[in-house]
């Protein structure tokens, strides 16, 4: 389907239809209100289309180029409709399930997961093993028609609203890095699975501290092969570091806007608060240029690798330098003020100070592009 043909369709549907797909909260809502209106808005997309464009017909897609998901999903963070950090667990694991599952378990659990009537999540952080994956220790070992997880992962994002998660464990020996890691798709609702919230400083549960205690996992969810679970991970990284990151930077574009209209509304024109609105802006249509970029490589179906590390750094610079001008350019709004405009600066404002960790720290990412697209070697 035209790319712009299906941006000016998707666009009159989404007008037609805002009042249905309008957060009925007020604010930053609930946990439970985002994730219920997640599902909703998701639901609506499949109905009515334009949510199975971008998928193969094996998992109930309507097929095309996977630009017109990341269509979809720029148009809702646009428009503020629907919670941005669920929509991108969708772009993250759905295609990872499709490329390394058996054809069977995807035709199965893909399609409800993209049609919005399951949640999914990622068993990938250890409280030893963050930045440094190839180090995890969650161990699975063979048992009779499957495997027995035991283990903990930290971090883990919305497992509370989640039906699967997309597990990776050590099946080789214990100093067997990358090379003895193997993943698996996991029912959340396994006995033995326990997990604990973890509440951030932005005041939301989105995390967990999980616990798998002689959890059973059938031989058939294995995802690729045994013991070659870092490409699974690694397959992960691309469909995080383009898809995902582009529906985030119209985030970012969204509230750039909010920001300029704000600040001219205090009677704000100095020099000053220019410069920093200006900067702030160049930076996001500095990534925004980078990552359509991403887009389109992955979309043409070339191998995307270390150089999205490019794409990392710069929405981190762009989304920590946007809430950084926020609270420079409406004093004490961020620290003292009430309401629902003041709440929202705040949660963005306190999110995007973990930007430089999450998805790859920026030490580390520079790390890598002064070691591996620059050749600096190995002390850079």
């Amino acid at each position: 389907m035209d790319l712009e043909t299906f941006r000016r369709d998707l666009g009159a549907w989404l007008d037609a239809n805002t009042d249905d797909l309008t957060p009925p909260y007020e604010g930053a809502g609930s946990m439970d209100e985002h994730m219920a209106h997640y599902a909703h808005v998701k639901r609506a997309l499949f109905d009515a289309g334009f949510g199975r464009y971008g998928w193969p017909e094996s998992v109930g897609g309507l097929g095309g180029s996977p630009l017109l998901r990341a269509i979809v999903g720029e148009e809702i963070n646009f428009r503020d409709l629907a919670d941005p950090n669920a929509w991108t667990m969708i772009e993250v694991l759905a295609p990872t399930v499709i490329d390394f599952a058996r054809p069977e378990i995807s035709a199965r659990f893909v399609p409800p997961f993209i049609r919005g009537d399951e949640m999914w999540c990622q068993g990938f952080s250890e409280p030893d093993a963050g930045s440094d994956l190839a180090s995890l220790s969650c161990r699975a070992t063979e048992a009779d028609g499957g495997w027995k997880v035991n283990g903990q992962k930290i971090w883990t994002s919305f497992i509370e609203y989640s039906q699967r998660c997309v597990l990776l464990t050590r099946t080789g020996e214990p100093d067997s890095a990358h090379r003895g890691i193997t993943a698996f798709l996991v029912d959340v609702d396994s006995p033995g699975i326990t997990f604990s919230p973890i509440e951030t400083m932005h005041g939301r549960t989105d995390f967990a501290e999980v616990h798998f205690d002689d959890v059973f996992v059938p031989a058939d969810r294995l995802l690729g092969e045994e013991n070659g679970g870092w490409q699974v991970a690694m397959d992960i990284l691309p469909y995080e570091r383009s898809t995902t990151f582009w529906h985030r930077g119209a985030l970012l574009h969204r509230r750039c806007s909010d920001l300029i209209t704000q600040v001219a509304a205090s009677g704000d024109h100095s020099t000053a608060s220019a410069r920093a609105l200006g900067q702030a802006f160049q930076s996001i249509v500095a990534f925004r240029s980078r990552s359509r970029d991403t887009q389109h490589q992955l979309a043409a179906g070339q191998q995307l690798g270390v150089e999205t590390s490019v794409d990392k750094i710069l929405i981190t610079t762009a989304e920590q330098q946007l809430f950084e001008a926020a609270r420079d350019l409406l004093p004490g709004v961020i620290e003292f003020d009430e309401g629902l405009t003041a709440a929202q600066w705040r949660t963005d404002y306190l999110y995007s100070k973990a930007a430089s960790i999450y998805g790859g720290t920026a030490e580390i990412q520079r790390n890598i592009v002064a070691r591996r697209l620059l050749d600096l070697g190995p002390e850079a």
